[in-house]
């Protein structure tokens, strides 16, 4: 992705992202990032997701009345432009899990004669 990370860092579960926002420029990273938040379930998702709890995918597909191979292709999506971040849920049992938190609050997009379109992701 053609992202530029500046500012303050915080801690998202193992990961430390910026407190500034993110400047996303590249056509096919603003692709992904729109085709994503143009999807109805992809939002209620990430709405789904609003604080710094990670969840899995049957809990999302529960909460969000989305079907679970569904979520698996929404979640994918998301991941792929950059707005969920995952990580792995260990069990004692052994089947572990992958969770997912929201890694964005807002988007803003820009446009400018000169430099085309840009997103900044806070």
């Amino acid at each position: 992705m053609s992202q530029s990370l500046t500012g303050a860092r915080r801690t998202y579960g193992e990961e430390t992202l910026a407190d500034e926002p993110r400047v996303v420029a590249g056509e096919e990273d603003i692709g992904s990032i729109l085709t994503a938040l143009d999807d109805a379930d992809c939002r209620t998702i990430l709405e789904e997701l609003d604080d710094d709890a990670y969840r899995s995918a049957s809990e999302l597909s529960e909460r969000c009345d989305v079907p679970l191979s569904t979520m698996y292709r929404k979640l994918e999506l998301l991941e792929d432009a950059g707005l969920l971040e995952e990580r792995l849920r260990i069990r004692q049992s052994g089947r572990h899990a992958s969770e997912y938190a929201r890694r964005v609050e807002g988007v803003r997009v820009a446009v400018d004669g000169d430099d085309g379109i840009a997103l900044e992701l806070s």
